[in-house]
């Protein structure tokens, strides 16, 4: 299991700032829509100018036609990033064209599909899915994997059904991780022991950490927690 530490600041300052103080931890950083609609690719770079080894992912779960999502996806390959995502709902064609695109690059990023936002609860989902959350978010796995792509992002609460669908090197990165429970506008969050129960690879944790006086601690707390 891996911790990747969500970069969500209001400023570029701010989460350089937290970056410098993670900057000798082996972690991922995951760099959202705000932060690369304001601050770019230069966050990309500077980032890695703090320490090489910092691995990066780029959250922008692209949704398009297939042929400008592989447009999209050969941009951010060529940023240097390590991992971006993709919603499974844009259909299997488009994440092949996806896969196929970023084959071509350099150094190929990890691609994963978002299957159901952890935001959504049974009933929100089936609203706007008409389907159980649950199944629909194991299916889209399975077309995601079916695609070539190298995994998912889902809670930590279908991880392990997942990779019974799929394949259990099959990647479950699960967001809404915290150290305690917690009510915010995350309706599937779980604790760091929950997500390693289920057989999470990587876990994000945001506001837990830079709300934090002290940041640097959190993450070593979570690290603990994740090796125990």
């Amino acid at each position: 299991m891996k911790l990747c530490v969500a970069l969500d600041m209001p400023t570029f300052e701010a989460n350089i700032e937290l970056a410098r103080k993670l900057k000798k931890k082996d972690i991922w950083l995951k760099v959202g829509l705000r932060s690369y609609i304001r601050d770019g690719k230069k966050i990309v770079k500077e980032i890695k100018d703090i320490n090489q080894n910092f691995k990066i992912f780029l959250d922008l779960k692209i949704y398009d036609i297939p042929n400008t999502m592989a447009d999209a996806a050969e941009s951010m390959a060529n940023l240097g990033i390590d991992m971006f995502n993709v919603h499974a709902s844009c259909g299997k064609e488009a994440m092949r064209e996806v896969m196929q695109r970023v084959s071509n690059s350099k150094k190929p990023p990890i691609v994963l599909a978002v299957t159901a936002l952890t935001s959504f609860d049974d009933e929100g989902f089936r609203k706007v899915y008409g389907e159980n959350l649950e199944a629909k978010a194991a299916q889209f796995a399975k077309d995601a994997y079916e695609s070539g792509l190298n995994g998912v992002v889902c809670s930590a609460f279908e991880s392990r059904l997942i990779k019974s669908n799929t394949d259990e090197n099959f990647i479950t990165l699960t967001p809404g991780i915290r150290l305690k429970d917690s009510n915010d506008d995350q309706k599937r969050v779980a604790t760091v022991e929950f997500a390693k129960k289920e057989m999470s690879d990587i876990i994000v944790v945001g506001r837990p950490v830079y709300n934090a006086k002290d940041p640097l601690h959190v993450v070593e707390e979570i690290i603990q927690r994740m090796e125990k």
